[in-house]
């Protein structure tokens, strides 16, 4: 796993603002109805519990290159440099998948295919 490098989402604690879908279509210059990373929405709806969930998971699509030459450049991807509330982390498979132990509602992409 060593230099591989993945984007963590921790999904938890995603508020559904859309930054970073806006970003990644600024830096991509995407037309109207194409994304790089899509916000798709689960819920809201009511456990048997009696609780409700309402989840927001960002989702990078087939358009997504993890902002290749940003990163190459010594920045961070467009969507985790201006995500909000801070949920995305852009770094080794191993730093994220040490992360991912401490979040179980978390995903890792990984930036190689």
């Amino acid at each position: 796993m060593n230099n591989q490098y993945g984007l963590f989402i921790n999904y938890e604690y995603c508020t559904g603002c859309h930054v970073c879908e806006v970003a990644c279509k600024k830096v991509h210059d995407l037309p109207e109805g194409q994304y790089g990373i899509v916000l798709c929405e689960d819920g809201p709806r009511q456990n048997i519990n009696g609780q409700w969930e309402l989840t927001y998971l960002p989702l990078p699509t087939h358009l997504c290159d993890f902002c290749e030459e940003r990163v190459k450049e010594g920045r961070l991807p467009s969507c985790v440099h201006h995500c909000q509330s801070g949920v995305m982390v852009y770094d080794t498979l191993e730093s994220l998948a040490k992360l991912a132990e401490d979040h179980p509602r978390s995903v890792i992409y990984n930036t190689q295919e």
